[in-house]
């Protein structure tokens, strides 16, 4: 999806979040760039343009000039990066096997994030969330990596593009709406959105449907809007006495930073579980009430101890 749009030279994709284009990028682009390109310009560009014709515009005006030297976006250079240092940083707090008796550092950093994200689930979705771990805590822990980029000198944080915010938010909008028609079936799903009140389900149907189409709009928006605010006030005080306020304000600045970087992962997690906790049910609860309830909770805590693994 990301080959199907070039960068533009102006523009949100274009500006890297207000700094110059990172050397990666460019040595990404000396290498692959001309063929990548090539591609574009035979088979996605005309897909584009057919699809903008209707609106009375083209590709080019929507995504900027189409060069080999932006074929692959920086957006898509940091994420794929953000990609692997989430996996790789994952690998070196693991530290090999993991044990019960003698933990190590790394290992029981881990059992904290992973203790903290089941405890929100458990409060959030409920005793049964925790089979939707996996899904929650990737999306945790690489947007907050990709936040944490903008603190790599030469890197730049991919969340500060809405193309990469928008794909997180229409990834949490798919994967919530699978889990409800999986569960619910795709009549009950959608019943859902109708409420218990027959006499204003259709009004009712018609709001929660417009609500649940611009979730993952408001999703990437918010992620992306403060992410790319966070860039740009750091970039544009840091400019106003080189080289004195280059190198303090970013210093003074980076509390208020990380503080965003966390917030906004925690806000976008959030709000996944409880676009979840909406159309999940733990099994058989119509019919056994309170006693399913505990039985979950124990079959909770057995459940944690192999996570890690």
């Amino acid at each position: 999806m990301l080959l199907l749009a070039a960068p533009a030279e102006g523009g949100e994709a274009g500006h890297s979040g207000g700094h110059g284009t990172p050397v990666i990028v460019e040595f990404v682009n000396h290498y692959i760039g001309e063929p990548i390109h090539h591609f574009q310009v035979e088979y996605t560009k005309p897909v584009w343009d057919k699809i903008f014709a209707n609106f009375g515009t083209d590709a080019e005006t929507v995504f900027g000039a189409y060069t080999a030297e932006n074929a692959v976006p920086w957006y898509t250079v940091m994420f794929i990066i953000a990609c692997i240092i989430t996996v790789a940083l994952i690998w070196i707090l693991k530290g090999g096997a993991l044990s019960e008796d003698e933990p190590g550092g790394g290992q029981q950093t881990l059992e904290v994030g992973v203790l903290a994200v089941r405890d929100l689930i458990a409060d959030v979705i409920g005793p049964h969330g925790l089979k939707y771990f996996p899904v929650v805590a990737t999306f945790g822990m690489l947007i907050l990596v990709s936040n944490l980029l903008a603190f790599i000198p030469g890197l730049l944080p991919p969340t500060a593009s809405t193309s990469v915010t928008f794909a997180l938010g229409i990834s949490s909008f798919v994967y919530y709406n699978y889990i409800g028609i999986k569960e619910n079936g795709l009549f009950g799903h959608l019943r859902h959105f109708a409420g218990p009140v027959l006499g204003i389900a259709p009004l009712l149907f018609l709001i929660e449907l417009i609500s649940n189409l611009i979730r993952p709009m408001s999703l990437g928006i918010r992620l992306f809007g403060n992410i790319f605010a966070d860039e740009q006030v750091v970039g544009n005080i840091s400019g106003l006495f080189p080289p004195y306020t280059y190198w303090v304000v970013p210093v003074l600045l980076m509390p208020l930073g990380l503080f965003v970087a966390f917030i906004q992962t925690f806000i976008f997690i959030f709000l996944s579980m409880v676009y979840i906790g909406e159309v999940s049910h733990a099994p058989h609860d119509e019919h056994h009430g309170e006693h399913d309830t505990s039985h979950a909770h124990a079959a909770d805590d057995g459940v944690i101890a192999p996570v890690l693994t």
